[in-house]
C-alpha cells in the first residue's frame, strides 16, 4: 500500500519535471526505486499523475485551446491549421508508442541503468545542440509550419526511452529547424497534451484490471499535487527560456547520470 508522503513527493515530481527537459519518467522511476514503490500498480500511479501535469497546460494555455476550437486562423496557434500541426506532431509517437507499449512498460520501466543512459544522452544533446544552433527563422506559434510540427513530432518519438524526456526532445528538435527557443518550449508544452492523453488513457486502459476503488484517494491527491507543481513550473520556466539556454539542463542531466551509476556501481540502494 502506497503512504502519504511517497503519493506527495511523487506527485510533487512529476509536476516540476515533466515539462522541463529533464524527464519525468526518469526522476519518478529513481524516486519510486528508492522509496520502494515498484510493480505494475506503481507504473500506472506515476502514468495516471501525468494527468494532472496535462490539465495544468490546458488551464494556461486555455485560450490557445478554444483558438483551435472556434477560429479559422488566427496570430498564434488556431484553427485548421493548429489543430493540423499538433496532429501531425503527435502521430509518430501514437505509431511507436502503440508498436512498442509491452516492451517499454515491461523492459524499459522501472531501470535506474536505462535511466541513467537516457540522461546521459540527452545532456549531451542538449549542450551540443545549444552550441552549434542553427539561426532562429520562426518566432511565436503562428510561424510554425507542417515541416517543423513533423520534425518535432519525429524527435518527440526519442521519449520512449525513459530519462531521455520528451520535453527535451520536442524543445531541441523545434530548436534545430530554427524555431526560437521560447517558441519551441511553449509548442512543447501545447504537443504534450495530446501526445499524454492519448499514452495515459491507453495504459489506464491496459490496467484498468489492477485498480481498486482503494486506489482512488491516493491517485487523487498525486493528481492534484502534480497539477499544482506543474502550473508553477510551467511559468517560472516560460519566464527561464526566455533569457536562458538550456545548457544548465544539460550539465544537470549529466551529473545525474553519474551519480545514477555511481550508486548502481557501490550497490547503493
Amino acid at each position: 500500500m502506497i503512504d502519504w508522503v511517497t503519493v506527495v513527493l511523487l506527485g510533487l515530481v512529476e509536476g516540476m519535471t515533466e515539462f522541463i527537459p529533464v524527464s519525468s519518467t526518469g526522476h519518478l522511476i529513481l524516486v519510486a526505486h528508492v522509496l520502494g514503490y515498484t510493480g505494475e500498480r506503481a507504473k500506472t500511479f506515476e502514468i495516471f499523475i501525468q494527468l494532472g501535469a496535462i490539465v495544468a497546460v490546458v488551464v494556461l494555455y486555455k485560450d490557445t485551446f478554444l483558438q483551435l476550437v472556434t477560429r479559422r486562423r488566427g496570430s498564434g496557434l488556431a484553427g485548421v491549421h493548429g489543430v493540423g500541426l499538433l496532429a501531425l506532431t503527435t502521430m509518430p509517437i501514437l505509431g511507436v508508442g502503440f508498436l512498442f507499449y509491452s516492451v517499454i512498460k515491461q523492459y524499459l520501466l522501472g531501470s535506474p541503468l536505462v535511466v541513467a543512459v537516457g540522461f546521459a544522452v540527452g545532456g549531451v544533446a542538449l549542450i551540443a545542440a545549444e552550441h552549434w544552433l542553427p539561426r532562429v527563422r520562426y518566432v511565436g506559434l503562428g510561424a510554425l509550419r507542417w515541416r517543423e510540427a513533423l520534425t518535432i513530432g519525429l524527435f518527440q518519438c526519442l521519449a520512449i526511452w525513459p530519462g531521455t524526456s520528451r520535453a527535451a526532445a520536442t524543445i531541441l528538435g523545434g530548436m534545430l529547424t530554427g524555431v526560437a527557443r521560447k517558441t519551441a518550449a511553449e509548442y512543447s508544452f501545447l504537443a504534450a497534451v495530446p501526445a499524454m492523453c492519448a499514452a495515459v488513457g491507453y495504459d489506464l486502459l491496459k490496467s484498468r484490471g489492477q485498480l481498486q476503488a482503494a486506489d482512488i484517494p491516493t491517485f487523487a491527491v498525486g493528481f492534484v499535487i502534480a497539477f499544482l507543481a506543474a502550473l508553477l513550473t510551467v511559468k517560472g520556466f516560460i519566464r527561464f527560456v526566455g533569457s536562458h539556454t538550456l545548457r544548465v539542463f544539460g550539465w544537470y542531466r549529466l551529473v545525474m547520470a553519474g551519480l545514477i551509476l555511481w550508486l548502481l556501481g557501490s550497490g547503493s540502494h
